[in-house]
């Protein structure tokens, strides 16, 4: 008895969402993605040109540390960058934004390894 008069009072709580407000959560983790694959691709082309010319023996650069504090700068930036967007940063939790620096992650390794196994110069 007293666990249905819970359950009814949960779903009173919640209200529904309408179409225009799932879309408009939709544009923000849209925008929100973008700015981490964005700044993926930035920081991983900023690591392999400011990480040192490539060994063509090893293939590896002499300074490869630049390169992942590029990265963590990277992730830490896009705090900025959402706030230049006018994005509610407050409102991410701590799940979003393990995703937010996994995607930024994913693109800077992605993109570095690219330059460096390719002939970009």
């Amino acid at each position: 008895m007293m666990s249905d008069d819970v359950k009814e009072k949960n779903i009173e709580t919640k209200t529904a969402r309408t179409r225009a407000e799932k879309q408009m959560e939709h544009r923000k983790r849209i925008k929100r993605t973008l700015v981490a694959c964005a700044m993926g691709i930035l920081v991983g082309g900023l690591s392999f040109y400011l990480s040192g010319d490539v060994n063509p023996v090893t293939g590896l650069q002499p300074n490869a540390p630049i390169g992942i504090i590029l990265l963590l700068a990277g992730i830490v930036f896009q705090k900025q960058v959402f706030m230049l967007l006018k994005i509610d940063y407050m409102e991410i939790t701590g799940k979003d934004w393990f995703y937010q620096g996994f995607m930024t992650f994913a693109l800077w390794f992605i993109t570095w390894t690219l330059m460096l196994t390719s002939n970009v110069l």
